[in-house]
């Protein structure tokens, strides 16, 4: 597919509150329209974003790049850095104002500087009249002072990736759907030689996802509405405890795996149960060598709790701008073309259900109903809760998260490293450092 300079004008154009129409540049048409985005003569981009665990994905948004490139003359560089290293290289770009001109960062990283992002509501609300509008839950991450400080790029659901005829063999028919029986049936699949395998360690989504899953489910909160800290709970023991009985179905070492961890050992048919992306599922459908390894895999949304409601955390990526570029215009109009149909449409569909869309037109993608393994990831970005929850999202919330403290409070118990109440009490007085209370 070719676009050209006024391919790109008619795609991006128009449907926005007030919109004229796209102005002319020196009698040619340009990027310039209804939020005054004129890309700066000479700009070229800087990006950086996370390293893909899909193949596909990656390759599409290069090539959308290419489109760009194409229809405006503006050069994009594209890097990329480990899911680890993002939220750190990006707090030092952000400060010591140096660095890419944009950047896709994690859940509430906006919230950690947002003085030194882009304002980008007007190109947001356009986006959002244009597309249907944006899901709370990624638009909190995106905002601050209720102005958007970047743009909701996608949401990377998290669901149980099971190897059925295991869990056949462990004597149940389907999966379970609440804690309880869960926490048998990997008992079970455990007494079987198949263990199962959930992120204890600094793993940036599998390792935030698990933690606070286990924290939700049994009605814990790290703090209340007014942010108050509230971690040192009943609900916080119960899912403690809850956690140890579960880790010792676990395969050794979880307490040392980062985001890839968990996949490499599913791979390895080491383990029968994980919480993932479906990226897992993908890589055993690309690889021939994998193929019975893949017709045996099932996936389900976590199970429920004591709160009886689905409470999922899931990973949150925001596109963000920083300040110090020279070419803001230039990236703004890179993100809205990037945003428009052609170019969303095939960045998720090419995602293969890894990236759930943050704009509610994109919901009807054919990949959510191409394979059932793709079904409990499509309402990712509708349902998920923000971390933080219950208190309102902000530098304390991200620095929270950042320093690991949830991850931590779990991984110190299951290894007996601390008592419950003793990791309880540790988790406490770190978030309070950042809640200041």
């Amino acid at each position: 597919m070719s676009f050209t300079r006024r391919d790109l004008v008619r795609g991006t154009a128009g449907l926005a509150v007030g919109a004229v129409g796209a102005k002319l540049l020196g009698g040619t048409p340009a990027l310039a329209d209804e939020v005054g985005i004129e890309p700066e003569k000479g700009a070229s981009l800087r990006m950086t974003r996370w390293s893909p665990f899909i193949g596909a994905e990656e390759k599409q948004w290069l090539d959308n790049t290419k489109r760009f490139t194409a229809a405006t003359g503006i050069e994009v560089r594209i890097d990329k850095e480990s899911w680890e290293d993002i939220r750190p290289k990006a707090a030092v770009a952000a400060n010591v104002g140096s660095g890419p001109d944009l950047m896709w960062v994690w859940f509430d990283d906006p919230q950690q500087y947002p003085d030194k992002l882009l304002d980008v509501t007007d190109l947001a609300n356009e986006l959002g009249v244009k597309h249907g509008g944006w899901y709370d839950g990624p638009k909190s991450y995106a905002s601050s002072n209720n102005r958007f400080v970047g743009l909701p790029l996608a949401t990377i659901g998290n669901a149980i990736i099971y190897r059925k005829s295991w869990v056949k063999d462990a004597g149940f028919s389907d999966f379970p759907k609440d804690t309880e029986s869960f926490l048998e049936l990997c008992k079970a699949l455990q007494a079987k030689g198949h263990p199962v395998g959930f992120t204890h360690g600094h793993g940036v989504g599998d390792g935030n996802n698990y933690a606070h899953w286990l924290l939700w489910s049994h009605g814990g909160k790290m703090v209340d509405e007014g942010g108050n800290v509230t971690i040192n709970s009943p609900e916080t023991i119960e899912a403690i405890n809850y956690a140890m009985a579960l880790y010792k179905t676990f395969i050794p070492g979880t307490e040392s795996w980062l985001d890839v961890n968990n996949n490499r050992a599913f791979l390895a048919s080491q383990v029968s149960v994980i919480a993932n992306g479906v990226s897992a599922y993908y890589a055993a459908k690309a690889d021939p060598k994998l193929a019975e390894l893949a017709a045996d895999i099932g996936s389900t949304n976590m199970p429920v709790g004591k709160s009886g409601k689905d409470v999922e955390l899931y990973q949150v990526t925001s596109a963000v701008i920083f300040k110090y570029t020279k070419y803001p215009k230039a990236a703004m109009a890179y993100l809205r073309f990037m945003f428009d149909k052609p170019q969303m449409d095939d960045w998720i569909k090419a995602s293969s259900a890894y990236c759930c869309q943050t704009l509610k037109s994109y919901a009807d993608n054919p990949i959510w109903t191409s394979d059932p393994v793709n079904r409990p990831y499509a309402r990712a970005s509708e349902t998920l809760r923000v971390n933080g929850y219950a208190g309102p999202l902000g530098s304390a919330s991200a620095g929270v998260m950042a320093d690991y403290v949830l991850v931590d409070m779990f991984a110190e118990a299951v290894t007996g490293q601390r008592s419950p109440e003793q990791a309880a009490k540790r988790a406490e007085d770190r978030a309070r450092r950042y809640y200041r209370a």
